[in-house]
């Protein structure tokens, strides 16, 4: 049997930070996506243990203010996407409101560490978020453009297919075949149990 589900990364994420933070004793508060404050210093040989924590879930600390601004684009990228329920139509306005910095300083900064624009980051998320509303939620490919900010399902299904190889029907007819598919096995097993 197969079941597909949905993940709220930032949800995850801040479960653990929370857990692992307790685990440490440490007093603190979850500040925005991916900051901590703590209200005492902690041993090098805490911060040793709680990094070496996190890593088992793939989190980092970020040592740098650059790679941590680097981080906070990505983060307020995601939210935009993920959980705004309207995208604006200026994400750069967007994104420089939201970090207090120039877009170009951040646009500038965001290029040289990840070799990928800002906007590139941003349809990357979007084609994502696509694909997860078209294995989740069965909306129409409208429903998906206008939530996306698209002007068009045309515009969608071309940036759809140069990120993914395929068009957004097709990736459909993919999904539904697997269901299907799995459907059927899950049937034959439990005839057979």
């Amino acid at each position: 049997m197969r079941i597909y589900v949905k993940f709220d990364f930032n949800a995850l994420c801040k479960k653990v930070l929370d857990e692992k933070l307790k685990e440490q004793g440490l007093k603190y508060r979850l500040l925005n996506f991916g900051e901590v404050e703590f209200y005492e210093n902690f041993t090098r040989e805490q911060h040793k243990n709680f990094k070496k924590h996190l890593e088992d879930y793939g989190i980092e600390i970020i040592e740098s203010q650059k790679t941590t601004l680097v981080q906070k684009i990505k983060d307020t990228i995601i939210e935009m996407v993920f959980t705004d329920e309207n995208i604006p139509v200026k994400a750069s306005i967007y994104i420089a409101e939201k970090l207090d910095h120039s877009y170009g300083y951040l646009s500038n900064l965001f290029s040289e560490a990840t070799c990928c624009s800002i906007e590139n980051f941003i349809i990357l998320q979007k084609i994502e978020y696509a694909k997860e509303l078209i294995i989740s939620k069965n909306q129409s490919l409208t429903d998906i453009a206008q939530m996306l900010n698209y002007s068009s399902v045309a515009h969608l299904s071309t940036q759809f297919k140069k990120t993914t190889g395929i068009t957004p029907s097709q990736f459909q007819k993919i999904v539904d075949r697997r269901r299907t598919y799995q459907s059927v096995i899950n049937r034959a097993i439990m005839q057979y149990e």
